[in-house]
């Protein structure tokens, strides 16, 4: 039923059981019967607009527009998804916008037809809700004459499924196995650069198809060789570090070596990398370690600094707020920065603030500095609106609390969902309705839950020995100790934490930055694990320790953790960098081989006694609120 218009989809008894449509040329609806209804939405060009001025219009939608990206009226150009080229295909991909807007730019400054665009490649990198997911060819034909569905004889499929962490690869060769034609990735998309660039290559560089689809080295090749030549970054010189602009490591070294881009903004300016998310040039990305790496090799000296208004790193500022104990942005710029700031060290200094004093983010300047989420203590989401998640700590929540929140949600026509972090969460809350929910959730007995901040977000539980007949200890109320203890402690990335009540691990601590195991002696601590992309398995640091003992070395490696990883770093990649490792961390959380612990306990004893939900400081507070209100000029 294709070219229809859908007129509602029909429920009976609160289920899906058909959709109503309209087909084409047909004047009254008829009803398909289906059991499930898969929307599928994307951009789609305002054509009514476009036809309404007069201009041509492509086949299948969009604005006809020739090599230059002029449309039927010379005076008019259209780049983008809204922009048909040739009249025949519209580009729904951020790439090939940026590509015709270089054209485009070209020609409107040098004059007549300097540059003309004529295709780009449709490979992409992306991550959906979470997942990376990625698909490459050789040209066009791999999509639209669909080389990858198994259809086609001439084309050779591998498959591969790893169960254990969930990803899936398809590679599509050629009949005599010698080419890659193109292939898609789920959830492990980190070979996407090196297969793109192997398959517009007339053979497959020495590797053979079983090599490239399961991921094992071909014969004679040694397993996990990564040619950087030897820097040190383990990113080869054709992998893509900037997906956003298809930016590659050499072009970024290129910039660095010959053209004097020895900075981040000089990168971004000659290279124009991480100018589109901003991740690759985060103090984590790879921009960054390639800039240092080439410094180094050419001889110069590296800066060590945040950003060119602050001389110095996380670590080092940390300890500098610290000591000379500043409260504000402004306090920090006049004692060791300079300028006004940018968007790199705002958020930064607004992290260690929180970490070391816990004082209200909103207050005293400090909102200024907060990322969009802590701003508005809440999530923002892809509608403008927000999700609003209050604390149920351990996963533990009273029947009147659930009916709170379903109450709440129900008047402010939120939508909910148990999330993936024992809790229940409201969504589609418009900016200046955030303190009035606010209100209704703290006059309920809730509070914030921190889902918007970098800070600790849950600690998930299983039922423990109070329910289950395997329990070794009350992993429910260990679980609460600790969210109450922690809740609102700042940190340079998002923390979680989990505690199962016996080694059948329902609670998933392992997967945590810091998790708790019941034995029958205590508890087995685990630390520096986490999920998402990039998931890793959790290290044991000690066995067999009572909860006074846990409360006490959680304080330490929380602090130790706040005190020196870089921004936007997981505890994961923490310890992977951290000289000595595991024993190392041992032995300054255990041994007290610095002579820090004692700091570290006083530091997280400050937080905890700072702490105060900030929600209920918004509801009682009329200045607080109006940072809340919108208006419309």
């Amino acid at each position: 039923h294709c070219g229809v218009k859908i007129q509602e989809v029909v429920h009976d008894g609160g289920k899906v059981v058909g959709v109503k449509i309209i087909e084409k040329g047909a004047s009254e609806p008829t009803i398909i019967d289906v059991d499930l209804v898969v929307v599928s939405c994307g951009v789609r060009p305002r054509d009514e607009l476009a036809r309404g001025c007069g201009l041509e219009m492509g086949s299948r939608g969009g604005v006809t527009v020739d090599g230059g990206l002029r449309t039927s009226d010379p005076s008019i150009y259209a780049i983008g998804e809204v922009a048909a080229i040739g009249g025949s295909f519209c580009y729904g991909l951020w790439a090939p916008g940026v590509e015709q807007a270089d054209v485009l730019v070209r020609n409107l400054v040098e004059g007549g037809d300097t540059a003309t665009y004529t295709k780009s490649d449709l490979s992409t990198k992306l991550k959906l809700m979470g997942v990376d997911v990625a698909s490459f060819g050789r040209d066009e034909a791999f999509w639209f004459k669909r080389q990858f569905d198994g259809k086609d004889p001439t084309v050779r499929s591998l498959e591969c499924f790893n169960e254990i962490d969930g990803s899936y690869r398809k590679l599509c060769f050629s009949e005599d196995g010698q080419r890659l034609l193109g292939g898609v990735l789920v959830g492990d998309a980190k070979d996407y650069t090196k297969l793109l660039q192997l398959c517009k290559k007339e053979d497959l560089g020495g590797k053979t198809p079983e090599s490239l689809a399961f991921g094992k080295p071909a014969p004679g090749e040694q397993a996990n060789s990564v040619n950087d030549g030897g820097d040190g970054t383990g990113i080869a010189d054709e992998d893509v570090v900037c997906s956003c602009l298809n930016i590659t490591k050499a072009t970024v070294k290129k910039a660095i070596m010959y053209d004097d881009a020895t900075t981040l903004p000089l990168i971004k300016k000659c290279t124009k990398a991480g100018t589109g998310c901003g991740g690759c040039c985060t103090p984590v990305g790879e921009v960054p370690k390639i800039l240092s790496a080439t410094l180094k090799s050419l001889g110069k000296a590296v800066a060590e600094g945040i950003c060119p208004h602050f001389p110095y790193s996380r670590k080092d500022l940390f300890h500098i707020v610290k000591v000379k104990q500043i409260k504000t942005f402004p306090e920090a710029l006049a004692a060791c920065g300079q300028g006004e700031g940018c968007e790199v060290c705002k958020p930064i200094l607004a992290s260690i603030l929180a970490g070391l004093w816990n004082d209200n983010i909103l207050t005293h300047g400090r909102d200024q500095i907060q990322d969009t989420n802590d701003r508005f203590l809440a999530n923002i989401q892809k509608t403008g609106t927000y999700s609003v998640i209050p604390r149920c700590a351990g996963g533990d929540i009273a029947p009147d609390e659930l009916i709170a929140i379903g109450s709440i949600a129900k008047q402010f026509g939120l939508w909910t969902k148990v999330t993936g972090a024992q809790r229940l969460g409201m969504y589609g809350a418009p900016v200046h309705q955030l303190p009035a929910i606010f209100k209704s959730l703290v006059d309920a007995g809730l509070e914030s839950g921190h889902a918007y901040g970098k800070a600790l977000r849950t600690v998930k539980s299983c039922v423990g020995s109070t329910w289950c007949r395997f329990g070794q200890q009350d992993s429910v109320s260990m679980a609460v100790l600790l969210e109450d203890r922690y809740k609102g402690v700042r940190a340079p990335h998002k923390f979680k934490m989990g505690v199962s009540g016996c080694l059948r691990e329902c609670a998933e601590a392992q997967s945590k930055d810091l998790g708790l195991i019941a034995t029958s002696k205590g508890y087995n601590m685990y630390v520096c694990g986490n999920g998402g992309a990039k998931p890793r398995h959790a290290t044991l640091l000690v066995s067999d320790i009572d909860e006074a003992t846990c409360l006490k070395y959680s304080d330490r490696f929380l602090m130790f953790y706040v005190s020196t990883a870089k921004h936007l770093q997981r505890t994961a990649p923490w310890l992977e960098e951290l000289p000595g490792g595991i024993e190392y961390l041992r032995k300054v959380v255990i041994d007290d081989s610095l002579g820090l612990c004692a700091d570290f306990e006083a530091m997280m004893a400050s937080n905890v006694g700072n702490y105060k939900c900030e929600w209920k400081e918004v509801v009682y507070d009329e200045g607080l609120q109006k940072k809340f209100q919108q208006y419309v000029n």
